[in-house]
């Protein structure tokens, strides 16, 4: 089967090139036997009948003498001319061929790195080191887009093996606890129930990190998406909500909660933005100290709606705040087997931008975290 010649980037460069040099060639031609049978025209200023003696002593009229030189002129230069638009025309397209070649280098150099692409091979790039210009500017955005594919699956892998991790771990404890107790042939009533408490605990740990992982993946899922729900709520009532929720554990480690609720109303799906404020609440209690303070506003200013939690706790590297919202990583740790699933700023991040808005993290002096929340506010939505 013949292979159909592809209208490449190449071949097309290179033929434009070549038209416009023998388009320009050919009107230079012309003008210039143009010019010549104009400027030829010495007898124009003879009076009529005159003769001329030529150098082999013939005598012609002059009007047959000027014609004769026009049309000798004329046909060499129309000859001389074409064999120079056409050697020109060669090596013009040849040269174009050449340098298009070149300067289109690092597009091959690019399809043949994303040919080879794959899980094992995400570290190799093109490295253009030519001229500084659009060609080398395609390159270099290439290898930036390579750098930001691995970044994101190499955060993938680390999701999925931290993920079946925390998975793993209460699956075991609940295997274990059945396996020990049924191989006791002594074990009573007491020990059943024991086995029991142990096992619900386990199921309710992973059905929470389920559920967590579910809230994350819908989130993501619409970000930079049009909401599959969209109504109008208030911040501060999602908030109080939470609040009351975690009463039982703030009087238990006796914290002192200070709260400025004001209307802070949204557009967007409650569910989620009650998982936002429920998860930096629980954020806030559980990762502060015994007698410690949480403080909670919310407000707007016609244009945003703020959520700002704050809590005293362990100090926090302000460079360590970008790894917060990375899934699994507690406090700006790495763990597994810990309370809590690691993802609940992930979550956060996620609504946020699923809303349009953004959440930002700052690092108290002393220990603990502020985070705020900005969401477009209801009026402006409706703007």
């Amino acid at each position: 089967m013949t292979r159909r010649l592809r209208p490449t980037l190449r071949l097309r460069l290179t033929l434009l090139n070549g038209v416009l040099l023998v388009g320009a060639g050919a009107i230079l031609v012309v003008l210039a036997w143009l010019l010549v049978r104009d400027a030829l025209r010495p007898s124009d200023e003879l009076r009529p009948g005159t003769t001329v003696l030529l150098a082999d002593g013939r005598s012609l009229d002059a009007a047959v003498w000027q014609r004769q030189l026009v049309d000798a002129a004329s046909q060499e230069l129309l000859v001389k001319g074409l064999v120079a638009l056409l050697a020109i025309s060669v090596v013009g397209v040849a040269g174009a061929y050449l340098v298009a070649g070149r300067a289109l280098r690092p597009l091959h150099q690019v399809t043949a790195t994303a040919q080879r692409l794959g899980e094992a091979t995400l570290d190799q790039r093109i490295g253009w080191s030519g001229a500084d210009d659009e060609v080398a500017e395609l390159a270099r955005t290439f290898d930036a887009m390579l750098d930001r594919i691995a970044g994101a699956f190499e955060s993938q892998k680390r999701f999925v093996a931290n993920a079946s991790h925390e998975l793993r771990t209460p699956l075991a404890v609940m295997r274990t606890e059945i396996d020990v107790t049924l191989s006791d042939d002594e074990a009573d009533a007491a020990e059943y129930r024991r086995m029991a408490t142990v096992v619900r605990d386990a199921s309710e740990r992973a059905n929470g990190l389920v559920d967590a992982l579910l809230v994350l993946a819908r989130s993501e899922a619409q970000t930079g998406r049009r909401l599959a729900r969209r109504t109008e709520c208030d911040l501060a009532t999602g908030t109080a909500n939470a609040l009351s929720a975690m009463a039982r554990e703030v009087e238990r480690i006796g914290l002192r909660v200070q709260t400025s609720l004001r209307q802070a109303p949204v557009v967007g799906d409650p569910g989620l933005l009650d998982r936002l404020a429920g998860n930096l609440i629980e954020n806030a209690v559980r990762y502060n100290h015994l007698h410690g303070r949480l403080w909670v506003c919310t407000e707007t200013d016609g244009r945003t709606s703020r959520l700002v939690v704050g809590n005293t706790g362990f100090e926090v590297d302000q460079a360590d705040v970008p790894g917060l919202f990375e899934p699994f990583r507690r406090g700006g740790r790495e763990r597994t087997g810990a309370r809590g699933s690691g993802l609940g700023l992930s979550i956060v991040r996620a609504v946020c931008e699923a809303h349009g808005g953004t959440v930002t993290v700052l690092a108290r002096s002393g220990g603990g975290l502020e985070v705020t929340v900005a969401l477009p506010a209801a009026d402006a939505e409706g703007r």
